[in-house]
């Protein structure tokens, strides 16, 4: 299984970006997905998680500004629609897929990884 992932790239300060992550195979009840970021220097966190069942998870610095959804059709997609972006958003993005019981903010260690894209935030 792959994960692949779209968009990305540089905005001004209150601009918006969408990612965008599909897998190649179906997402099962079980399967969480998610985007996380490393900004240099630091851990990688949790922006945002999709549980099986599309049920969203946000990290407490999203503040109602990004907004994560995924296709229910093959449920392989998901997209983080990010707005009201600040210089502190500037991050490798990078899309996982891992089976849990509870898909949580904690980064998974079972997980597939993509290969990140970049979103860097301009003042």
């Amino acid at each position: 299984e792959q994960l692949s992932e779209s968009g990305g790239g540089s905005v001004q300060s209150g601009g918006s970006l969408q990612l965008s992550c599909s897998s190649t195979m179906y997402t099962y009840s079980r399967d969480c997905m998610g985007w996380f970021r490393q900004a240099q220097g630091q851990e990688r966190e949790a922006v945002a998680t999709i549980s099986g069942d599309g049920r969203p998870l946000y990290n407490d610095f999203v503040n109602g500004r990004f907004t994560l959804s995924r296709d229910d059709d093959f449920r392989t997609t998901i997209k983080l629609r990010m707005g009201s972006l600040r210089p502190d958003d500037t991050a490798m993005y990078y899309c996982a897929k891992w089976t849990s019981s509870e898909c949580s903010l904690q980064t998974p260690t079972n997980s597939i990884w993509g290969h990140g894209t970049q979103v860097t935030v301009s003042s």
